[in-house]
C-alpha cells in the first residue's frame, strides 16, 4: 500500500495537482513537465499486488457466477492466450515452452486451488504442480500432458471450462494444436466434460480493481498533458508545423517518460472549404493554418493498464480571441451525446440495447453522430460489451450482446458531424473519446474530466 500511494504521488507531480471538480477546462491549460515512473522494481511490486487482489478476489465469483468448477489455460512460448498476461506475474513475459494454469473451485471455504503446470509460482500466486511418483520428470511434451490427465483425474471436475468462442477473442485463446493434444490427452470421458468457458475469461479481463483507479487516473492526467502541451505554440508554429510534426512530437513525449502506446497516434486536419474527403486525412503530412480546426486520437500504456484519449483544437486567426460559434457548437454537440450515453449506460443491458436508446434519444434532438464506444482497460480495446461501432449503428451481433458488469471501465467514443455557419454550411467533425468507469455500484463517472472546451494554438 505505502508503494501504491508513492506511485499515485509521484503521478501527481506528472499531471499537474489535479482534482475531479472545481477548476474549469481552460485552467487546466498549463504546460506541465513529465517525469519518469517509480522504477521497474517498484512497478512491478504494485501490479503483483493487482494480481493477488484479482485472483482471491475477482476469479472464485466469475467461476461460481458461470458455473465453472475447473479452468484450464493451455499455451506456449510467444503464442499465449489473451488472458495469460492478465493472470501472471508482471515479471513474467511469455509462457514456459508450454505453461498450463489449472484452477479448481473447492468451494467458498477452501477457495480456487491454483496450480502450475509448467513455469514458475508467480511469486507465490500458484503452486508448481509435480508429480510425486515420478521424480525429474519432463514439465514440458508427453510428460506435461500426462501430468495433467492424472491432476484432472484426481479432481474429478464435473465441467472443465476452457478458452474456445467464435464471437470474442479475449476468450477465444485454446489454440488449434493444443486443443487436439488436450483431446488426445483426456480420452472420451473428460473431453465430455469440456464447455467453453467464454464469459470467463471475459469478465476476467474487464473487471477492474478499485485499487487501480487512482493509478489510471493520474495516466489520464499525463495523457490530458501531452495533448494540452501537442495542441499549444509549445509545438505548433501556424503556417511551418505539420500535422506529422505534432504526431512525432507527442511519440517521443511518450517515449522520454517511460511511457508506452498502443497504436500511432494520429492528428487531422480540417478547414473550411476543404472538403470532408481532405479534412480528414491523417497520414500526409499537412501544414497547420490559422483557422484550422485539429483532432487528435492518442493513448498510452503504463503498470499494465492502456488509455484512450480523443480531443480536439482550433487555430485562432488573427484578431481572434476565441472560437467561432458554429465550432463551439459542434463541440456542444458531442458533450450531448455523451450526456445521452452516459445515463443509459446501466449495469445489466447490453451494448445494442444501450446503443439502439442512445441512437433514438439523440435522433429526437437532431445530432447527426455515431457511436462506437468500446470497453478499456488491460487492453485498449478491451474485454467487454460493445456500444457500436462506427461502422455498424444497427448494433454488433455477439461483441454488443455481452452485459455491462460492475467494476469496468470503458472508453466513450463517438463523433457529430455538425454543419457550421462561418464556414458556408460546411460540416465539421468532432470527435470525442474521454475514459470513464462504472464502480461497485454501478454508477458511472469520468475517470477524469471531459473536454469542454477547444484547445486553442494562439
Amino acid at each position: 500500500m505505502i508503494k501504491v500511494l508513492k506511485f499515485v504521488a509521484i503521478l501527481l507531480i506528472c499531471a499537474g495537482i489535479l482534482s475531479t471538480g472545481g477548476s474549469s477546462f481552460a485552467q487546466q491549460k498549463r504546460a506541465l513537465t513529465l517525469r519518469r515512473l517509480p522504477s521497474m522494481r517498484e512497478q512491478a511490486a504494485i501490479r503483483q499486488e493487482w494480481l493477488k487482489l484479482r485472483l482471491e478476489r475477482v476469479l472464485p465469483a466469475l467461476m461460481r457466477k458461470h458455473d465453472i468448477p475447473m479452468w484450464l489455460i493451455i499455451c506456449r512460448e510467444y503464442n499465449e492466450d489473451p488472458v495469460f498476461k492478465s493472470l501472471v506475474s508482471p515479471t513474467v513475459f511469455a509462457a514456459r515452452r508450454r505453461t498450463i494454469l489449472v484452477f479448481t473451485d473447492r468451494g467458498p471455504e477452501r477457495g480456487v486451488e491454483r496450480l502450475a503446470l509448467g513455469g514458475g509460482s508467480n511469486g507465490g500466486l500458484y503452486q508448481v504442480y509435480r508429480d510425486p511418483e515420478v521424480e525429474n520428470r519432463e514439465l514440458w511434451g508427453e510428460g506435461q500432458w500426462a501430468l495433467l490427465r492424472k491432476l484432472i483425474a484426481q479432481r474429478d471436475p464435473k465441467k472443465i471450462g476452457v478458452n474456445i468462442s467464435s464471437t470474442h477473442a479475449f476468450s477465444d485463446g485454446l489454440s488449434a494444436g493444443e486443443w487436439e493434444k488436450l483431446r488426445q490427452t483426456l480420452g472420451d470421458e473428460y473431453t465430455g466434460r469440456i464447455i467453453p468457458a467464454e464469459l470467463l475469461p471475459l469478465e476476467y479481463i474487464e473487471t477492474r480493481l478499485p485499487e487501480m483507479l487512482p493509478t489510471f487516473r493520474q495516466m489520464m492526467g499525463i495523457v490530458h498533458s501531452i495533448i494540452r502541451r501537442g495542441f499549444s505554440n509549445e509545438v505548433i508554429i501556424p503556417g511551418k508545423t505539420t500535422n506529422q510534426d505534432v504526431v512525432w512530437w507527442m511519440r517521443q513525449q511518450v517515449n522520454d517518460a517511460g511511457l508506452g502506446t498502443w497504436f500511432q497516434p494520429t492528428v487531422r486536419v480540417q478547414r473550411k472549404g476543404a472538403g470532408i474527403p481532405g479534412n480528414l486525412a491523417e497520414d500526409a503530412p499537412i501544414i497547420i493554418e490559422r483557422g484550422d480546426v485539429l483532432h487528435c486520437d492518442f493513448g498510452i500504456t503504463a503498470m499494465g493498464l492502456a488509455t484512450d484519449t480523443q480531443h480536439m483544437a482550433y487555430v485562432l486567426r488573427l484578431g481572434e480571441k476565441t472560437v467561432p460559434a458554429g465550432i463551439a457548437q459542434a463541440l456542444a454537440n458531442t458533450n450531448r451525446m455523451q450526456d445521452i450515453l452516459l445515463e443509459r449506460m446501466k449495469v445489466g443491458r447490453t451494448g445494442n440495447e444501450i446503443l439502439a436508446d442512445a441512437i433514438a434519444t439523440m435522433k429526437t434532438e437532431k445530432i447527426n453522430g455515431t457511436f462506437y464506444t468500446h470497453p478499456i482497460g488491460d487492453h485498449g480495446h478491451g474485454a467487454g460489451p460493445l456500444v457500436g461501432l462506427w461502422d455498424r449503428q444497427e448494433g454488433v451481433p455477439g461483441r454488443g450482446d455481452v452485459r455491462l458488469i460492475p467494476n469496468s471501465w470503458f472508453s466513450i467514443e463517438l463523433g457529430a458531424r455538425t454543419p457550421v455557419p462561418e464556414w458556408d454550411g460546411q460540416e465539421l467533425f468532432v470527435g470525442q473519446e474521454e475514459d470513464a468507469c462504472i464502480d461497485s455500484f454501478g454508477r458511472i463517472s469520468w475517470v477524469l474530466r471531459r473536454q469542454t472546451e477547444y484547445h486553442l494554438v494562439r
